[in-house]
C-alpha cells in the first residue's frame, strides 16, 4: 500500500509540475506578445487615392518594386536599335559579276572573230565568196546564252551591243573603271532604303570618267546600276543579345527600409498609391505576417528555454520553483523595458539606453549559473531591438541590442568570480563604463555630429543604466533568496563570515570542534570541486556541520584540552546517545536560526546511519543484549554528493589526527579503508555519486593531507626538548 500511494503521489507531483510549466510557459509568451505587438503592427494608414498626406511615410520594409523594375527593364529594350550587318562578300560577288559579264563580251567577240578566220580561210581555199562578218545581233544571241536570266532581264540590249561592238582593250578599260567605281560604292553601308541613292553614286562616278565615249560609258552604266544592291541586313540574334545585355544592366528597383514614399502635403498620387500598398501600408488590418512573425520569434524562445532551463531545472529539487523565479525576473524585466521604450513616443527617442539591461543578467547569474545568465541575455537583446524600434521603418534598433548585450555579458564577466553582494555596486560602475564604450562606439561608427550636451546625456544614461542595474539587484535578491530558499553564492560567503553568531558560538563554546571543522571543510571543498560539485556549498557546509556539538562540548575528544574524558565515568548507552544527538540537536538549532535548509541537510546528514563502531563494541563487551540499530545515527543517508563527501572528509579528518606522524601510505591507507567501509555499510547508496568520482576524492583528500602533514625540519631547540622529554 505504502509504494502504491508513493506512486500515486509521484504522478501526482508530475503532473502538477507539468502544468505549472505550461502556465509560466503561457504566461511568458502572453507577456511578450503584449509587449512587442505593438511595436511590429503594421502603422494604419488612412490615405486616399489623389488625396494630400497628412504625413510623412516611410517604407517599413525593404521590398523590390517589381513594376517600375519591368518598366525600366522595357524603357531599356526599347532603346536598342535593331542591328544591321555589312555582308562585305556582297561588294566582292558583285564586282566579280560585273567583271565576268566584260570578260564573256570579250570572249564572244573573240570566238566570232576565231570562226570568221577559219571561214575566210576556207573561202580561200575553195575560191569561195568572201565571208559575211556576224552581225551584232547575232553576237548578242550568244552573249545572252552565255549571262544568266537575272543578267539578261536587267541589263538592256542596248548596253550588251554597245559592248559587243568595242575592241578588248577598250573593253578592259569601260571594266577597270566600272568594276572600280562599284568596288567603292559596295563598300559603303547600303541599306534597303539607300539603294538608289547608291546607284546614283556609281552612276555620277561613271559619268565623270574620262577615256570612255559615250556609248561604252552608258553601257558601264547600265552595269555600274545593276550591281549596285543592299549590302545591310537586320540581323535578329545580334538584336536580342543587345536587348538582353540592357535588361540585364538594369538592378532591381526597391524600395528601401526607412525611404520616404509620400512627404506630407504632397498629394497621392496612382504611383505613390501603388508603393503603399506594395509595402503593406494599406491592408495593415487584415494583414497577419507580423502576428505570424513575432508569434516565431516568442516560440523560438520559449523552445530555448525548455531545452536549456527547463532540462537543468528539472533534475534539481526545486526546480519548479527555480522556473517560476526565472519567470518572475524574466517578466518584470520585459515590463520595465516595455515602460522605458514608452517614452520614445515623446520625441525622447534614446532614452533606451537607461534602461537597466544588467539587473535580470546579474540576478540569473548569482542565483542560478552563467549560462542561463547568457541565455537571458541573448533573449532580452532581441526584445529590445524590436520594443525599442525606431518606429515602423525600423522593425529592429541593431544599436539597442548591441547595447544590452554589452551590458549584460560585462555583468556577468564582472561576477564570475566576485559574487559577494559587497561587490554588486562595483560591478554596476563596471557596467556604466562598458555602457559607455558601446555607445560612443555606435555614435563614432555612425559620424554622427553631436555638441557636448548630447554626449553628457548619453554618458549620463549609460551610468544611470549600471548603476540602476547594480542598485535594483541588490534590492530584489533578498526578496528571492527568502522566498523562494535559494542558496546562492553570495548567501553562502556571507555564511562564512566569522562574525555570524553560530560560528562565534562555535568557537567560543568548542574551539576544538572549530578547528575540526576548518580542517573538514579545507579537505571537503577541495575534493568536491574535483568533481565538479559546490565546492563553496561544501566549505560553508563544513563550518556549520557539527553545531551540535556547542549543546555538550565536553563530550567530544577535540574539546577535551587538559581535563579527563567524561565518557569514561558514564555508560555506552549515554555516550552513544550524547555522540549521536550532536546531529539532530544541530539541524533543530539551524532550524531556530533559519539557516539554508541545504545547510540543515548537512548537519544532519553527514553521518547518515552510520554505526558507532566504539560505543557499540565497548557495550557489547559488558554484556547484555545489543540491537546494532540502536548505535547508528538516525540519518537519513546523504542525499547529495556534497554531503557525502563532507561525511567521507570528517571521518577522515578525525581518523588523521588521532595518528602521531602520520606517514603518506598510512594516510593513503586509512583513507581507502574509510571509503571502502562506507560503501559497504551502504552510506552512499542515495547519493549520486559515482566510482570514478570517488576514486578521485580519495586522491584528492589524500594530496592535501599529504600537504598539511609534511615533515618538517627538526630544529636543535626541539631536538632538546624531546630529548628531555
Amino acid at each position: 500500500m505504502k509504494i502504491l500511494q508513493a506512486i500515486k503521489n509521484q504522478k501526482s507531483k508530475i503532473v502538477t509540475n507539468t502544468f505549472l510549466n505550461i502556465l509560466l510557459f503561457l504566461l511568458i509568451g502572453l507577456v511578450l506578445f503584449l509587449t512587442m505587438y505593438g511595436n511590429v503592427k503594421p502603422e494604419q494608414l488612412n490615405v486616399e487615392l489623389f488625396s494630400v498626406a497628412d504625413q510623412t511615410v516611410r517604407s517599413p520594409i525593404t521590398i523590390e518594386d517589381k513594376v517600375s523594375t519591368e518598366k525600366k527593364k522595357n524603357d531599356a529594350i526599347n532603346q536598342v536599335q535593331d542591328v544591321y550587318v555589312v555582308n562585305k562578300e556582297i561588294a566582292q560577288n558583285r564586282v566579280d559579276l560585273i567583271a565576268s559579264i566584260f570578260d564573256s563580251v570579250t570572249e564572244v567577240n573573240n570566238e566570232e572573230e576565231k570562226k570568221l578566220e577559219e571561214e575566210r580561210v576556207k573561202a580561200e581555199k575553195e575560191n569561195a565568196s568572201a565571208v559575211t562578218p556576224p552581225s551584232i545581233d547575232e553576237k548578242l544571241v550568244l552573249l545572252k546564252e552565255k549571262l544568266t536570266e537575272e543578267v539578261s532581264n536587267n541589263i538592256m540590249d542596248s548596253s550588251l551591243k554597245s559592248l559587243l561592238a568595242y575592241a578588248e582593250d577598250d573593253l578592259e578599260i569601260a571594266k577597270d573603271i566600272t568594276v572600280t567605281a562599284i568596288h567603292t560604292v559596295m563598300n559603303s553601308k547600303i541599306p534597303s532604303d539607300e539603294v538608289e541613292n547608291a546607284k546614283k553614286r556609281v552612276e555620277d562616278n561613271l559619268k565623270n570618267t574620262d577615256g570612255l565615249n559615250s556609248d561604252l560609258k552608258s553601257a558601264s552604266i547600265d552595269l555600274g546600276r545593276f550591281a549596285i544592291i543592299q549590302n545591310e541586313f537586320y540581323d535578329p540574334s545580334s538584336t536580342e543579345e543587345m536587348r538582353q545585355q540592357a535588361e540585364d544592366s538594369i538592378e532591381p528597383i526597391r524600395i528601401l527600409q526607412g525611404q520616404i514614399i509620400v512627404e506630407e502635403g504632397q498629394l497621392i498620387s496612382r504611383e505613390i498609391h501603388r508603393q503603399l500598398e506594395l509595402v503593406g501600408l494599406l491592408d495593415s488590418d487584415n494583414s497577419i505576417q507580423p502576428i505570424i512573425g513575432l508569434s516565431l520569434i516568442i516560440l523560438s524562445f520559449l523552445a530555448l528555454v525548455y531545452f536549456y532551463l527547463i532540462r537543468q531545472t528539472a533534475r534539481k529539487e526545486k526546480g519548479i520553483q527555480t522556473l517560476i523565479m526565472v519567470t518572475i525576473i524574466f517578466v518584470v524585466t520585459i515590463l520595465l523595458m516595455k515602460t522605458v521604450s514608452i517614452f520614445q513616443q515623446y520625441e525622447y527617442t534614446e532614452i533606451g539606453y537607461i534602461f537597466p539591461a544588467a539587473m535580470a543578467v546579474m540576478l540569473i547569474k548569482i542565483l542560478l549559473d552563467e549560462r542561463s545568465a547568457i541565455l537571458v541575455t541573448v533573449i532580452l537583446s532581441i526584445c529590445g531591438m524590436i520594443m525599442f524600434n525606431e518606429g515602423v521603418a525600423n522593425i529592429f534598433n541593431v544599436k539597442m541590442g548591441i547595447y544590452i548585450i554589452a551590458g549584460g555579458l560585462s555583468g556577468i564577466l564582472f561576477l564570475k568570480n566576485n559574487n559577494q553582494k559587497s561587490n554588486i555596486l562595483q560591478a554596476g560602475f563596471f557596467i556604466s563604463l562598458i555602457n559607455i564604450v558601446t555607445i560612443f562606439s555606435m555614435l563614432f561608427l555612425q559620424n554622427g555630429h553631436y555638441d557636448a550636451k548630447e554626449y553628457g546625456i548619453y554618458i549620463l544614461m549609460a551610468i544611470t543604466s549600471g548603476v540602476l542595474s547594480a542598485v535594483l539587484t541588490i534590492g530584489i535578491l533578498p526578496f528571492f533568496e527568502t522566498g523562494f530558499g535559494i542558496l546562492s553564492t553570495m548567501k553562502l560567503i556571507e555564511l562564512s563570515n566569522p562574525n555570524h553568531p553560530l560560528l562565534k558560538k562555535i568557537l567560543t563554546e568548542a574551539p576544538g570542534t572549530y578547528h575540526h571543522s576548518v580542517m573538514v571543510a579545507n579537505l571537503a571543498e577541495s575534493a568536491c570541486e574535483a568533481i565538479g560539485a559546490n565546492g563553496l556549498l561544501a566549505r560553508v557546509g563544513c563550518y556549520y556541520h557539527d553545531i551540535g556539538k556547542t549543546k555538550r562540548p565536553q563530550f567530544f575528544i577535540e574539546n577535551q584540552m587538559n581535563m579527563g574524558n567524561p565518557h569514561d565515568r558514564i555508560p555506552p548507552q549515554a555516550s552513544k546517545n550524547i555522540i549521536i544527538a550532536h546531529a539532530t540537536d544541530g539541524a533543530q538549532l539551524l532550524r531556530k536560526y533559519k539557516m539554508p535548509k541545504e545547510i540543515v541537510d548537512i548537519a544532519e546528514q553527514h553521518h547518515g546511519t552510520s554505526l558507532l563502531k566504539y560505543f557499540y563494541f565497548k557495550a557489547k563487551e559488558k554484556g547484555g543484549e545489543l540491537k546494532e540499530a540502536d548505535y547508528r545515527y538516525p540519518g537519513p543517508k546523504a542525499q547529495t554528493r556534497e554531503i557525502a563527501i563532507i561525511g567521507i572528509a570528517d571521518s577522515v579528518e578525525a581518523a588523521v589526527r588521532s595518528l602521531n606522524s602520520p606517514t603518506p601510505d598510512q594516510i593513503e591507507t586509512l583513507i581507502k579503508n574509510i571509503i571502502a567501509d562506507r560503501l559497504q555499510d551502504g552510506q552512499l547508496d542515495e547519493c549520486d555519486l559515482t566510482l570514478k568520482e570517488l576514486d578521485v576524492v580519495k586522491n584528492t583528500l589524500c594530496e592535501t593531507l599529504k600537504g598539511i602533514f609534511h615533515s618538517r625540519i627538526e630544529y636543535p631547540d626541539m631536538k632538546k626538548v624531546k630529548e628531555e622529554e
